[in-house]
């Protein structure tokens, strides 16, 4: 971890979970986002048949992970060592977003998945390691690039893929598609297609934490190329002064679309962003979860104690291209099969964990049959009706 030093009206109600406990120090606790036996607790969501109106709301409800692999363990002390068995849950977390990413790419090609899509494979790292440091009560905002942020937050994977089919059991009930993924009952304030839409949202989300003296922290996911525009900092301005609990996570992979870094960015150490308006900075190597996970601790720490918000910069590589076909002729020659063969986070963990090939077979059959049985979900659930189509629109 490395880091950069730092210069010494109440919102929406959905912003305020109704279960959110409190241990002596003041800290929310965080639920693993996995289960014994591979049954999730229910869910305020439609199921088959049921009318999205008929439901009950949902703001009221604490942002508890909802996850389906069947090891639970017990959430690290902060300040304690990370766990082989805390490791083991990142292992299979990360691999079972790389199968949904996998399959709705392959179903997307298949021409059952409408609009555009956009695949993380490469960052699971970054996605796994910020969200699983979260504290209940904590809110994400995601980018274009959503499916590991939303998973890893603890939407369960059905709800994922019946969004991208478009189904009502979706999690924005089919409106929003791969690249507005929605679940505010699990924190989550939403994807956007909006580079760098997110940012002054969670900045509000951040100043209502402050105004209702609540510990709680609101964290955007960005790109390197969202760093160029103005409401990257617009936000950092005011978050730093107004001094908001906000985590402000790049998420640098190098490319803004098709644009190489050194085409867009006049910088190449991306914290001198934070640097600028005195924020506190952080960063670490986006393919290694471990790190990833101790350095959004200690920036998580430093924003819900109240020292202002934090820039973490999580040097990542993008494994394919932009979107789902992307020719990707913007990239040297080999250099992506050079990169998958040095820097997937997966390989690498599994390296680390020494995990045997029977190890990972049984980790992988379980994220498939997730995977596959959120397919089966998605296609049989329901299709919304023509006339519903501009219902929630208000501009």
């Amino acid at each position: 971890m490395a880091r950069s030093p730092a210069r010494g009206v109440e919102a929406d109600d959905a912003l305020t979970p109704a279960r959110v406990q409190r241990g002596e120090d003041g800290r929310g606790t965080i639920a693993s986002p996995f289960v014994l036996g591979g049954e999730p607790e229910k869910r305020i969501r439609p199921v088959l048949g049921q009318a999205v109106e008929d439901l009950p709301p949902l703001f009221d409800e604490a942002h508890e992970p909802e996850h389906k692999l069947k090891a639970k363990v017990a959430k690290v002390e902060k300040k304690g060592a990370v766990s082989e068995d805390l490791l083991r849950e990142f292992f299979r977390e990360m691999l079972l977003i790389r199968r949904f990413e996998e399959k709705v790419e392959e179903r997307f090609r298949a021409g059952e998945l409408p609009g555009f899509l956009h695949v993380a494979i490469g960052q699971e790292a970054c996605a796994v390691g910020v969200c699983r440091a979260l504290d209940e009560g904590d809110v994400i905002a995601s980018t274009h690039r959503a499916h590991g942020h939303t998973l890893a937050k603890g939407t369960h994977p059905n709800e994922v893929m019946a969004e991208l089919y478009g189904k009502l059991e979706g999690t924005s009930h089919g409106y929003g598609g791969s690249m507005h993924l929605y679940d505010v009952e699990r924190g989550n304030l939403g994807a956007n297609a909006v580079v760098g839409g997110g940012l002054p949202a969670t900045v509000g989300a951040a100043l209502a934490f402050k105004l209702r003296d609540e510990p709680r922290v609101a964290v955007a996911f960005f790109g390197d190329g969202a760093t160029n525009i103005g409401t990257f900092h617009e936000s950092l301005n005011l978050g730093q002064l107004w001094q908001v609990p906000a985590l402000f996570v790049c998420e640098n992979n190098h490319w803004a679309e098709s644009t190489p870094a050194h085409q867009q960015l006049p910088i190449e150490d991306l914290t001198k962003r934070a640097v600028g308006y005195g924020m506190e900075a952080m960063s670490a190597d986006g393919q290694d979860v471990e790190e990833v996970y101790r350095t959004a601790l200690a920036a998580l720490d430093h924003a819900r104690e109240r020292r202002g918000p934090v820039f973490l910069l999580l040097e990542t590589y993008r494994l394919t291209g932009h979107y789902v076909g992307d020719p990707q002729v913007y990239r040297p020659k080999d250099e992506l099969k050079m990169l998958r063969e040095t820097q997937d986070p997966i390989t690498k963990l599994r390296e680390r964990l020494g995990l045997s090939d029977e190890e990972l077979e049984d980790a992988d059959r379980e994220a498939v049959e997730l995977v596959e049985a959120s397919v089966e979900f998605a296609k049989a659930g329901t299709d919304p009706k023509p006339e519903d189509a501009l219902k929630n629109v208000y501009a």
